[in-house]
């Protein structure tokens, strides 16, 4: 080849989309399944009742952060937009039509709202960031947001125990919905099965 004639440029390889089948896929198995786990829940949240006594109707608040599991797990393995706020709104699909839950379709309005509260963390570090402090503010803001809805809804504003009531629900939305997610997500990675999703190319590019 002469001094004159250049190298053909090697080919760019093309980016993924910004969802791919697989991504899809798994949103959906899992929003399937934590509809279960949900519905599962609820009935904790009943027997938790009876056994809490006249504090009963604080049981919900104490095991709020079990319900905002699934969105930090689907967003920490696929690592796309909108897919915390999706996964939770698929779960209380589950919740709502398959398994009868007594909240009815304004459910799907909670889901949709803890969602993107769980979701705003990792948006802001743009799904760059995935260690135990921002899984410890998903859960906070997760429950903190969806509960000022719930307030609205439940009639709490003006209960002289309406901050006892936010307290339990954010530190169990920080334990549960962001903590308690970290492990499960540090697990699944541990076994190799999200290895041909995000965080497996991501954690390959680190080693």
């Amino acid at each position: 080849m002469s001094a004159g004639q250049r190298h053909p440029a090697a080919p760019t390889p093309a980016r993924a989309p910004v969802w791919e089948l697989k991504d899809l896929m798994l949103m959906v198995v899992l929003g399937v399944v934590f509809g279960f786990v949900y519905w599962a829940l609820v009935q904790a949240w009943n027997g938790l009742a009876i056994l809490m006594g006249p504090a009963g109707d604080l049981a919900q608040h104490v095991l709020f952060g079990g319900w905002l599991l699934v969105a930090p797990i689907v967003i920490a393995i696929v690592r796309r937009p909108l897919a915390g706020v999706v996964a939770e709104v698929l779960a209380s699909v589950v919740e709502v039509v398959f398994l009868g839950s007594p909240v009815g379709p304004t459910l799907m309005i909670a889901a949709a709202i803890q969602g993107l509260g769980s979701e705003l963390p990792f948006l802001l570090t743009r799904y760059r960031r995935f260690g135990w402090t921002v899984f410890a503010v998903s859960g906070l803001l997760g429950a903190g947001l969806v509960f000022c809805y719930s307030a609205f809804r439940a009639g709490w504003y003006g209960q002289d125990i309406l901050v006892l009531r936010l307290v339990l629900q954010l530190v169990s939305g920080a334990v549960l919905g962001g903590l308690l997610a970290k492990v499960v997500v540090d697990a699944l990675a541990g076994t190799g099965v999200v290895d041909n999703f995000a965080i497996g190319r991501a954690a390959a590019r680190r080693g």
